[in-house]
């Protein structure tokens, strides 16, 4: 699909559609507050405890009747908005682009082929939970523009960083290895929550950039992103303003970014049978330029989760050129899969839809003057590897054609690998609620047992976990993904690292993960 800024086929549409929202939005916003002010996260709670305040009921009271008598105020013009926005989503594009000309246009390309014949791409991936605020805080999470702000800042800071390494064999914590925390840069961050963004500012362990050499996977648990991230995807960015936040923030490193992605209103268009409030909330960042981008959205979503549309985004970027001046792409996918528990069969699906789809995708754009380099495939998919419950999903053949660098088959983890999805009641707790105290936690089994979440046991059948001389992992539900089968066969790939990230403490409810895949090019079959 040709990539244009706005979402829609001109300004007249856009504007339309932009005096529809505008009706709309301040029936939603008090709608949100009304939900908001009845509901507190735990560190709210906390926070109220300890400064004796008890006029709690008071502000429920009140901001709970001001609130509802302003929606209903503002009810009549929200519903003529509507009628303005709703058909308006047939013609919409499933996405916004934006592109930054970049103050050094190095920045987007990489030369690595060009050069030596190799090179290393570094992706990752991240659910932030942007919700609108109401919503967010039944995750135990609020101030969702505060937070889109605070996560935009922690990527940038982490990512722009110097990318100094230290090779590290014993499993204990390498911080005692790291250098100066003093060459990061500093960010004036808002602080939000219990997460105290000067710490942030200078975790231990650019440490972390001691890698642990205990399997065939180079691996760490990092206080920060991965410096110099190639491509980012990101994961339940629902909320438009939160949206354009890390647009205007992320520009900063990322040329080119995808965002607003999904479709709204009545789809298929025209027909009733599934009405989409939210956005697939799928955002992607890349240094690359962005050649083709296509999303489709999965047609069997159930329950809550198909009030929202989820899907498949994929993308062909150009990376540069090889020694013998052919082009080089790269293909990149994310999705999120279905979220309720017990419902397997959904996922299952979704997937088929997901390798079918990018087949599709692959196939439509390839050209014959081009080497392919890279094809990943990342996001939340909503189950692991290690619960009975998922025992479908785990043996489904996607992990036949893409490579999980942190799998050892199906239903088994290898042993370095900690789970992605944080207990929601203990996110502000003090042994996670900074990117250094999460860090530790993650690499205590004890403590991970703890704020972790653990295995979803099968009905009616009693959990046994972990299993003898195996270590407590947790859920593990974010995952990049690569294959080899589709890229041009004088390529060859190898796992450079595996990070888990823990910089957004305090911020979101998931674990981000990082990969960085080092390709190397055979000059003399470049022209086959």
């Amino acid at each position: 699909m040709a990539l244009q800024a706005s979402a829609f086929p001109n300004g007249f549409v856009a504007g339309i559609h932009a005096v529809g929202w505008a009706f709309i939005v301040p029936c939603f916003w008090f709608l949100d507050r009304l939900i908001a002010v009845c509901k507190s996260t735990t560190l709210e709670q906390s926070q109220r405890l300890e400064q004796e305040c008890y006029l709690r009921p008071l502000e429920v009271f009140f901001g709970s009747i001001t609130f509802f008598i302003l929606f209903l105020a503002t009810a009549p013009l929200a519903f003529l908005g509507f009628l303005l926005w709703a058909p308006l989503q047939a013609c919409r594009r499933p996405f916004s682009y934006h592109r930054e000309i970049p103050s050094l246009p190095e920045k987007a390309t990489n030369k690595g082929f060009e050069l030596t014949g190799k090179a290393s791409f570094v992706f990752a991936s991240a659910n932030l939970c942007l919700l609108p605020d109401s919503l967010a805080r039944f995750n135990n999470l609020a101030n969702t523009q505060r937070r889109a702000t605070a996560i935009g800042q922690c990527i940038v800071q982490g990512i722009s960083r110097p990318n100094i390494r230290i090779l590290v064999d014993s499993p204990s914590s390498c911080g005692t290895l790291s250098p100066s925390s003093s060459i990061l840069p500093t960010v004036n961050s808002p602080t939000y929550g219990a997460t105290d963004q000067s710490s942030q500012q200078n975790p231990r362990a650019l440490s972390s950039q001691g890698l642990r050499q205990q399997s065939d996977v180079p691996w760490e648990i990092s206080p920060l992103f991965p410096a110099n991230v190639d491509i980012l995807c990101l994961e339940e960015v629902f909320d438009k303003r939160a949206a354009r936040k890390l647009t205007n923030i992320l520009k900063l490193e990322f040329g080119h970014i995808l965002y607003d992605i999904g479709v709204y209103a009545c789809q298929p268009p025209c027909r009733c049978s599934s009405f989409k409030f939210f956005n697939s909330g799928l955002f992607l960042a890349s240094r690359f330029p962005v050649l083709e981008a296509q999303y489709h959205c999965f047609p069997n979503s159930r329950g809550e989760d198909a009030l929202a549309a989820k899907g498949l985004l994929s993308v062909k970027v150009l990376i540069g050129k090889n020694q013998k001046q052919k082009r080089v792409v790269g293909y990149f996918n994310c999705t999120h899969l279905h979220a309720p528990e017990g419902e397997g069969e959904i996922r299952c699906i979704q997937l088929e839809m997901v390798t079918k789809w990018i087949a599709e995708f692959q196939a439509a754009n390839k050209q014959p003057d081009e080497d392919v380099v890279f094809d990943v495939l990342c996001g939340d998919f909503n189950f692991d590897n290690c619960s009975p419950d998922d025992r479908q999903e785990q043996s489904h053949s996607v992990f036949e054609e893409y490579k999980d660098p942190c799998r050892a088959g199906p239903g088994k983890e290898k042993p370095w690998v900690t789970g992605t999805l944080l207990e929601q009641p203990t996110l502000y707790e003090e042994d996670v609620n900074t990117p250094e105290n999460l860090q530790r936690t993650l690499e205590s089994e004890d403590l991970r047992k703890r704020f972790i979440a653990p295995p979803v046991p099968k009905a009616a059948f009693p959990l046994v976990y972990p299993e003898t001389d195996q270590p407590w992992i947790g859920r593990r539900i974010d995952y990049i993904l690569y294959r080899e089968s589709s890229i041009s066969k004088q390529c060859r790939t190898e796992i450079e690292e595996v990070t888990f990230i823990t910089q957004l403490a305090g911020l979101t409810d998931h674990i981000p993960v990082g990969l960085k895949l080092n390709v190397v090019m055979d000059s003399d079959s470049a022209d086959e």
